[in-house]
């Protein structure tokens, strides 16, 4: 088996780092400050992705290098472009497998979201998402690179996913507090569990029948906000939450004071109308499914109490 390389040691790298070495393979997590999970078979260290030499030399010898990485939200514009051609390059020169993590964002929103869905985002965050896959794919076609493949998800949640619209959400919900959301609350959304996440990577960075094409990570139905928040809070323990939705309006006005809001705007209509993933084909193709709502929202809730156990007493 050789060495796996991922860029990003977020929720996502993390994830997916234990998964590949629960299977015994070796693993590398690259992030600017070296940071990452820790276990047998992986190790970690830092490197700037956007130093494409030294990025190589990281990759040298890799079966399969995983884009994970997570710019800012508001330096998308600026950082994505050069990021991606600089780890799209350092695995073509290094002969390795490039699987990138996605998102919804390059759909046009029209039923559900099949891999064969037409991309027409409508805003810059969705074009650059798109634009990427359509250079990794280039790529390979001109054979400057062995395989490429993008696994896409919708919103995340899971133990250690705060970055999210549920983890934005919980610490209010916990608290017993007013949680705000985005759009409407009775509008069913596909909500992607992180450990299937990391389970999907891994079998497309080392399956050959996942090269060349997009994949959706295995999700399970769709449910409204209101639903998914209220089964978090009674495995928490915590009362039935109260929400607050957030209309496009009320965004544009948050957004003069916060720069995050105010690029959520532009993907507003996904919390406006149903937003629902199909993940059929990859479970169909490789034997895997979404691991069950029930388990998913006891993990996540038990990392949540425990988390805010352990802010409370440092």
């Amino acid at each position: 088996m050789g060495t796996h390389v991922i860029l990003g040691a977020g929720p996502v790298g993390s994830f997916t780092a234990r998964h590949l070495a629960a299977a015994g393979h070796d693993v590398v997590v690259g992030s600017r400050r070296g940071g990452g999970p820790s276990g047998d078979r992986i190790s970690t260290v830092a490197v700037d992705a956007l130093d494409t030499d030294s990025l190589t030399r990281l990759c040298e010898g890799a079966e399969t290098v995983y884009n994970a990485c997570s710019p800012p939200y508001t330096q998308w514009a600026e950082l994505w472009p050069p990021l991606a051609t600089s780890i799209l390059t350092a695995a073509g020169r290094s002969g390795a497998v490039l699987v990138t993590m996605s998102n919804l964002y390059g759909y046009r929103i029209d039923g559900p979201l099949t891999e064969s869905t037409p991309l027409d985002p409508g805003h810059d965050k969705g074009m650059i998402r798109t634009r990427m896959w359509d250079e990794a794919l280039a790529a390979q076609r001109s054979g400057t690179i062995p395989a490429v493949v993008e696994a896409r998800a919708a919103d995340f949640f899971g133990p250690e996913v705060v970055g999210s619209s549920v983890g934005y959400a919980m610490p209010a919900v916990l608290a017993g507090k007013t949680a705000r959301i985005i759009g409407r609350a009775d509008m069913v959304h596909s909500f992607t569990y992180i450990d299937d996440v990391g389970r999907a990577l891994a079998v497309l960075g080392t399956d050959p029948r996942g090269h060349n094409r997009i994949w959706h990570v295995p999700t399970n139905p769709a449910l409204t906000q209101t639903e998914m928040l209220g089964r978090l809070a009674a495995a928490a323990g915590a009362p039935a939450p109260k929400i607050a939705a957030t209309s496009k309006a009320v965004l544009s006005v948050l957004g003069v004071f916060s720069k995050d809001l105010g690029e959520m705007k532009k993907v507003y209509d996904q919390f406006d109308r149903p937003f629902v993933l199909d993940s059929s084909a990859f479970t169909h193709t490789f034997g895997i499914g979404a691991t069950p709502l029930d388990e998913a929202v006891r993990a996540t809730a038990t990392w949540w109490v425990e988390s805010e156990a352990v802010a409370e007493a440092a």
